[in-house]
């Protein structure tokens, strides 16, 4: 049941990320098609048409199609802590130091497999720090796990 929910979650993450549209606000014919629409219907046309004719990824390596990958990409979605009982699974994982719930969360943040060993120890180490009270945010949590991981010289190329 753990690993279903944190699969869930982690889908669910991936497919609310927001981001500045990836090649840029404009970029693929499903925006050109749809130009001046708005609305869940119209995105989602758009993006089933960028998709499946593949011209926004082509557009994004040759310049093309509206296309421009020089700005920087945003993310203005939940934090995968913040999700229904994440959090709680993330911190008894961390307070043992291993678990489902610290290696999925790893995976998110970008850890390597080769590190991950490293990051399950660094965390369950600074669990007081990370997880000073029981009514913590999961904002508060990802601003002290990037804090403890900027410390730490194996850790902090993640952050």
């Amino acid at each position: 049941m753990k690993k279903t929910l944190l699969a869930a979650a982690l889908m669910g993450a991936s497919f609310s990320a927001h981001a500045v549209a990836p090649g840029g606000p404009g970029c693929g014919w499903g925006n050109l098609l749809f130009e001046g629409k708005s609305g869940l219907p119209m995105h989602l046309l758009a993006t089933i048409v960028n998709g499946t004719s593949g011209n926004a990824t082509f557009g994004m390596t040759s310049g093309t199609n509206g296309c421009d990958t020089n700005g920087a990409l945003t993310y203005s979605g939940e934090s995968l802590l913040g999700m229904t009982g994440v959090m709680e699974e993330v911190a008894q994982d961390m307070a043992v130091g291993e678990g489902e719930a610290l290696t999925a969360l790893s995976v998110s943040i970008g850890v390597d497999a080769a590190d991950r060993a490293h990051f399950n120890s660094v965390m369950h180490q600074n669990f007081a720090s990370i997880f000073p009270s029981q009514d913590v945010t999961a904002a508060e949590v990802m601003q002290q796990i990037n804090m403890v991981m900027s410390q730490d010289q194996q850790l902090a190329k993640y952050v």
